[in-house]
């Protein structure tokens, strides 16, 4: 398989989504906060990593399969939390959730979906909550209660958007015309969305993991971690896992990017919990280098939202066979043993280093 076929492929699918679209449904998809320098940035930035290959380990253990927080997965990637997927596929995530249990993998569930919970766990996929803390706390409790019962396996507590990005006007989901993804909160009664949409959101401390493992009863995994002391901080109160994020881009102008951050988080959490990245990964290459930094698996958001605009779980379980199979070449051609041993392969950028 030629280099970076799935950055290809994943081009291709949004030019074809964005045909297929609403403008305001596809600016939304694919807005960053500092327009596309910052996307750009991203990409760039996993390119910029080098490798070290090995040699002499003998015929190596050609599997990719992996665990995360136990949860078997074929190969380390796995699909992002993404909102508004109805207004992409009429299935939203269920569709998208069809996609992982065929290509064997987990995905993410946004606060802000508008499908039942337990129409994403009747597909036989497994799925981590992603959460956002909402206005009135009795509400979050009900919505994790809601989720861990309906099958949840994890919670993702997003810290990277302690303020709301403004949307390009049109561009935010409550200003849509009526199509479906203007749907939010899904999951939730009319009653509950009054007393929690357009009210501001509090900013997540420290004390809310340990909070919301004891409402769910599950591990709890910070999602936006880009310094190494915040995330000794996360673990030390409780966290079973951080997510290297910049969530997509979206984060902050002239943010640092993701895989820039990623050794430095590793090497404050050692091994005591896992450690995940997302954030412009887009190829094979791209998964190796991160895996390489010391993360466990990687999340992929845009180009799966893309796949399902352009031809719903079909698409993306294309999209992910194919970087999967980059994946695969990538780590034969590193002259690692497994996938389990990766040390001293990746050479990041001096300037990322400490």
């Amino acid at each position: 398989m030629a280099a970076d076929t799935a950055v290809r492929l994943a081009a291709e699918l949004e030019e074809r989504a964005r045909e297929l679209l609403p403008w305001f449904v596809a600016e939304y998809y694919g807005a960053v906060a500092g327009g596309a320098l910052e996307r750009d940035a991203d990409l760039a930035a996993w390119d910029a990593v080098r490798f070290r290959p090995a040699a002499l380990h003998g015929e190596p253990d050609a599997s990719i399969a992996t665990t995360v927080l136990g949860t078997p997965i074929a190969g380390p990637v796995m699909i992002a939390p993404m909102a508004q997927q109805v207004a992409a596929d009429p299935r939203g995530e269920v569709a998208t959730a069809a996609a992982a249990a065929r290509a064997g993998t987990l995905l993410g569930v946004s606060t802000n979906t508008a499908v039942p919970f337990e129409r994403v766990t009747a597909e036989g996929a497994p799925w981590w909550f992603q959460v956002y803390l909402l206005a009135d706390r009795d509400v979050t409790r009900a919505l994790v209660e809601r989720a861990a019962a309906a099958g949840a396996r994890a919670l993702m507590l997003t810290v990277e958007t302690p303020v709301l990005r403004e949307e390009r006007p049109g561009t935010e989901p409550l200003s849509w015309p009526d199509v479906p993804g203007r749907a939010r909160l899904g999951n939730l009664t009319a009653a509950e969305r009054e007393r929690v949409l357009h009210r501001p959101v509090p900013h997540p401390g420290l004390a809310d993991i340990a909070w919301l493992a004891e409402v769910s009863g599950l591990p709890v995994v910070v999602k936006g971690v880009l310094r190494g002391d915040d995330a000794r901080r996360a673990v030390d109160a409780g966290a079973s896992g951080v997510v290297v994020s910049t969530h997509g881009g979206r984060r902050m102008d002239g943010s640092i990017t993701a895989v820039a951050a990623l050794a430095e988080v590793v090497e404050a959490v050692g091994r005591d919990v896992e450690v995940f990245a997302d954030s412009g990964v887009r190829s094979g290459r791209h998964v190796l280098a991160a895996l390489a930094l010391g993360a466990r698996a990687v999340f992929v958001g845009r180009p799966v939202m893309w796949a399902l605009a352009a031809g719903g779980a079909d698409e993306v379980v294309r999209y992910l066979a194919v970087l999967d199979a980059e994946f695969r070449t990538m780590l034969r051609q590193s002259g690692a043993a497994s996938i389990r041993d990766l040390g001293g392969l990746a050479v990041p950028p001096l300037e990322w280093r400490r």
